[in-house]
């Protein structure tokens, strides 16, 4: 399997959704619903007053997610898996969707769960640096992150093990570990920001 050796540009998701309106199965897999009720399951707090998905695609976890935030905004490089998303999501005001390739294209404010699912082994080592500042910038003291990821086999620039350890490595300065588990098929790693950090700044 031939890696790639850069992040992954927009036009790469688009060819996917072109081709499969829901390429990675998110609406049907039996893998996809056990790994979203895990991810609900571990977030530490029982509500978040304003959370950011990054990777959100047709929005099927921004769905379940939306329950526990006041706000809840959703990312993606690919259109057409944010017009499902919109469509998916269209009733519920506090969740909005936006067009954006991080960590380049950062949307501003505070944030006080930060969800990188499926996503982080679509950046390069150099990316997943400039994503953990971009979280240092906007997770408060007291945020959580969130990463999940597939631990399988991929032609990605990183393995979900490698950006898994990449991205904590980043963020040893002001987020520790408070929680993982790791299944046959993929790792959850839950962080936290204690309120001993330095408010978080702008980048």
């Amino acid at each position: 399997m031939t890696r790639h050796t850069t992040s992954l540009p927009p036009d790469y998701f688009e060819a996917r959704y072109a081709a499969d309106p829901d390429p990675w199965r998110f609406a049907t897999s039996a893998y996809e619903r056990a790994k979203y009720a895990a991810t609900l399951a571990a977030l530490p707090r029982a509500r978040y007053a304003s959370a950011l998905e990054i990777g959100c695609s047709i929005g099927v976890l921004t769905q379940a997610l939306a329950g526990r935030c006041a706000r809840l905004l959703g990312l993606d490089v690919a259109e057409s898996a944010l017009r499902q998303a919109r469509e998916r999501c269209g009733g519920l005001d506090h969740v909005r969707f936006e067009a954006r390739q991080v960590p380049g294209q950062w949307p501003d404010g505070a944030f006080d769960l930060i969800l990188l699912s499926e996503v982080v082994y679509y950046l390069d080592a150099s990316d997943v640096g400039r994503l953990a500042e971009r979280v240092r910038a906007s997770l408060p003291p007291g945020g959580d992150v969130v990463l999940v990821h597939w631990t399988g086999e991929t032609h990605y620039p990183l393995t979900g093990d490698e950006a898994a350890r990449l991205f904590i490595e980043a963020t040893g300065g002001f987020l520790h570990c408070v929680g993982q588990e790791r299944t046959p098929t993929y790792r959850l790693d839950v962080l936290h920001r204690s309120a001993k950090n330095a408010p978080a700044g702008r980048a």
